[in-house]
């Protein structure tokens, strides 16, 4: 009964966010804002993060692939299929609901146990539209770029380290990138990345929302933000993956 009404409070709190904002200048402000804190500031981890295991799916490839008479351009095409089928829009969603979501949700809920969201709904400022919505339209058109920007990195890395290592020659990495390439696959990693950069930004706001108590409940909430963000990404990883590829 408790995850039951949990949902049901979640789908409660987003029929609130979904109203037309009061002011669209404040709006386009916090959206902007929310671009820079939830977005620009994550480029520099994702793309460390994605240049390196790029490279290391590059050698892990390579090791598996070692007998001679297994074409080499087959390394460049697991590594780009990997990435952008599975590491990119899953795998980096899921580092940004720890590092983002956790933000999101302990960001909220000091504004709940401060009673700051209390003095916007007494102002007659619906204050779920307010904090959450610039949040939700920032993650979800700002992170497929960065994703992009993650598959991007990921081959190139793949590249990198295939020629600093000798295990692939740039001609046969570079064939095996383009070898049978699928633009749905791109596509398809879109479509995920938008649903995921949903629960990223509703998921956290509702824990951090509706907290109570004081800044320990804050911590816990923020935990449980990052939990179930994941465990929904996860989850409809797998829906969409049938519903999409099946």
């Amino acid at each position: 009964m408790k995850y039951l009404e949990t949902i049901g409070k979640y789908s409660l709190m987003l029929k609130q966010v979904f109203k037309k904002p009061q002011k669209p200048k404040i709006f386009w402000e916090n959206y902007f804002k929310e671009v820079e804190d939830l977005g620009i500031k994550s480029i520099g981890l994702v793309s460390f993060i994605s240049f390196f295991i790029g490279g290391v799916v590059t050698i892990q490839t390579a090791r598996n692939l070692n007998n001679p008479l297994i074409d080499k351009l087959y390394i460049g095409y697991a590594t780009i299929k990997s990435i952008i089928l599975e590491f990119s829009p899953t795998f980096i969603s899921i580092i940004l609901a720890g590092i983002v979501g956790s933000y999101i949700a302990s960001t909220i809920g000091t504004m709940r146990i401060t009673e700051q969201i209390d003095a916007l709904d007494v102002m007659g400022v619906n204050s779920l539209n307010h904090l959450v919505l610039p949040k939700v339209v920032a993650a979800v058109t700002f992170y497929p770029f960065l994703i992009v920007i993650s598959m991007f990195l990921g081959v190139f890395g793949g590249w990198v380290v295939g020629n600093m290592t000798g295990m692939v020659l740039s001609y046969d990495y570079l064939k095996g990138i383009r070898y049978l390439f699928d633009s749905f696959d791109v596509v398809y990693a879109l479509i995920k990345t938008l649903v995921f950069a949903f629960f990223i930004a509703t998921i956290p706001s509702y824990y951090g929302y509706y907290v109570k108590g004081g800044s320990l409940e804050v911590g816990r909430a923020a935990t449980q933000a990052v939990i179930w963000t994941s465990v929904n990404i996860i989850i409809f990883n797998y829906i969409l993956t049938q519903l999409l590829l099946g």
